[in-house]
């Protein structure tokens, strides 16, 4: 079962992908530096991404994805 506080909503919006909120500063709608094709390569844990927040500068390594949550090796939620 994947743990809740690990992951984070994402939304795929004109070929940008955005988060719903940053885990670090609660800055909202966080255009994050992935294309959408880093997304699916993240499926299954084909792929591991680090990813550095441009709000705040926050990093967390992305280790498998689906169409709605990007998923930490760390939890990232409160």
């Amino acid at each position: 079962m994947i743990p809740l506080r690990n992951s984070l909503p994402y939304d795929i919006v004109m070929n940008e992908v955005y988060a719903q909120q940053c885990p670090f500063c609660d800055r909202s709608h966080v255009l994050l530096p992935l294309k959408p094709e880093d997304v699916t390569d993240m499926y299954g844990g084909r792929r591991k991404i680090m990813l550095v927040f441009p709000c705040c500068h926050g990093s967390v390594r992305l280790v498998d994805a689906d169409s709605d949550y990007l998923l930490a090796n760390r939890p990232i939620r409160r």
